[in-house]
């Protein structure tokens, strides 16, 4: 589309003495290596930062008040960095369609900057603001840099010109590539006269009174912390991540930067620069990035994904409409202590360990023989990292639907999962506490127990704690059967 090569090959302007440009925020909401910022403040006079505060995005299908809790506490810290460089962060409720160019229009600003979206809606999204800019009397133009990935979609390509599906091939290709170079913050910014408007409240969006999970619990919002979370992993975590990244009952096993790099709190191309390097903790870390890039290309590529199995064959499974497995699924309540903890996790802190997202996914859609569709808007409803490629991304591999996904007869026992990744039982008696007197032995199984040691944990299976909604061998045999029919029939 003629519109769309234009923005990709939008370049540095020279200063143009009085002009205006507006740096349109979205999920960049750093000062650090902030490529539209920087060449907004490198071509114009004064520079207006934005924030759309979108009621599509914040009310749709996926909405989060969790997310949303953070979104607007980051928007409070990147105001006040703002201020501290003598700027001031422009904010308004409404359809960016509508919004961006009536404030372009007030600041007689020429050109819009942006960080480019890759995902569908972001894109159509940008297409119209694009062409109302264009249709304002001063004909202003939307600049689209990179910034939330290391590498743009059309950069990585197999040797017949099509997007890759698998991930290893992918990342030899990735990381074959040249990066840019990482890009300080500004030293200052120049003021302007524009109305502020203020960063609304939860409520005020209709998104209730608080979010969903404990705030004790949540990120702290906002660039700073996120260095600081950054910065701590770097010294403590890293090196050891190709051992620790899988057990769950480790508190600092994981790096718990994807809040901040769905947020565009942390730059992508900086954290890649700052993890490569030699050591098996490093290769493995990089790695995850990898991944999170993978899924976002796979989504711009094929954008049906959203609603469909990217293997297509698998869109006839015969998925179980049970609803009451798929409360006690969400609640927490399956009978199974891993699945268990893992969902309770969730719904707690608004985030749930990689390893036990993979065992909950696994569960629902194997073991329960319930649609992806229903496990993915549950986590996009909970999940302060929430992103709509790599929640999809996720959801499919773990289903055997999506690409590069795993073969449907690989269905992971929850049982041996806990013995595996959470040996002592840690996690398990952490959120699920009426489980804490439960020796190791049976705590991953507590309908083993015998009468007198589960007379002496104070479990009574079925009553205290819920009797396993489903045998794990006859759920796999079910599975196996269902995928396998699905795969002929195609």
């Amino acid at each position: 589309m003629r519109w769309h090569v234009r923005l990709r090959r939008s370049c540095e302007l020279s200063r143009v003495t009085d002009s205006t440009a507006i740096v349109w925020f979205r999920r960049d909401l750093r000062l650090h290596d902030h490529p539209a910022l920087a060449a907004a403040v490198a071509a114009h006079e004064r520079v207006v930062p934005l924030y759309v505060l979108d009621p599509r995005l914040l009310g749709g299908r996926f909405a989060s008040p969790n997310r949303a809790w953070f979104l607007l506490g980051s928007l409070r810290v990147l105001a006040a960095d703002l201020a501290a460089l003598g700027s001031t962060l422009v904010v308004r409720v409404g359809d960016p369609t509508v919004v961006v160019p009536g404030v372009a229009l007030a600041a007689r600003a020429t050109d819009v900057y942006v960080s480019r979206d890759h995902a569908p809606y972001g894109r159509t999204r940008d297409r119209a603001v694009a062409q109302a800019l264009a249709a304002t009397p001063v004909g202003t133009r939307l600049h689209a840099k990179t910034g939330l990935l290391v590498h743009e979609p059309e950069t990585i390509a197999t040797l017949e010109g099509r997007p890759y599906s698998v991930y290893s091939p992918f990342r030899k290709a990735w990381e074959r590539l040249p990066r840019r170079e990482v890009l300080p913050a500004p030293g200052a910014l120049p003021g302007h006269d524009l109305d502020l408007g203020e960063i609304p409240t939860l409520a005020r969006l209709g998104l209730g009174d608080g979010p969903t999970a404990d705030p004790a619990l949540l990120p702290e919002p906002g660039e700073a912390a996120a260095r600081r979370r950054l910065e701590r992993w770097l010294a403590r975590g890293l090196g050891a991540y190709a051992e620790t990244r899988n057990r769950l009952d480790l508190a600092d096993g994981t790096s718990r930067l994807s809040a901040d790099l769905h947020f565009g709190l942390l730059s992508p191309t900086e954290i890649v620069d700052r993890v490569t390097g030699d050591g098996e903790g490093r290769r493995v870390y990089l790695s995850e990035i990898v991944w999170r890039e993978f899924y976002a290309h796979v989504l711009f590529h094929r954008p049906a994904v959203r609603h469909a199995a990217f293997r297509t064959e698998f869109d006839t499974i015969e998925w179980s409409g049970d609803e009451s497995a798929l409360d006690a699924w969400r609640t927490g309540r399956t009978g199974y202590p891993i699945v268990d903890a893992a969902m309770r996790q969730l719904a707690a802190t608004g985030w749930m360990h990689n390893r036990a997202r993979m065992i909950a996914a696994s569960f629902l859609t194997k073991d329960l023989l319930i649609d992806w569709r229903a496990g993915e808007a549950h986590f996009m409803a909970h999940l302060v990292d929430g992103d709509v490629a790599s929640n999809n991304g996720g959801w499919q591999w773990s289903a055997s639907t999506g690409t590069d996904a795993q073969p449907y007869f690989r269905i992971f026992n929850p049982v041996g999962q806990g013995r595996r990744f959470d040996p002592d039982g840690a996690y398990v008696r952490r959120w699920v506490p009426e489980l804490a007197a439960v020796t190791t032995a049976y705590i991953h199984a507590p309908w083993e127990m015998p009468p007198a040691v589960a007379a002496a944990s104070g479990v009574r299976t079925g009553i205290d704690y819920p009797a396993p909604i489903v045998d794990h061998a006859q759920a796999r045999a079910r599975a196996l059967a269902t995928y396998e029919a699905a795969r002929r029939a195609s």
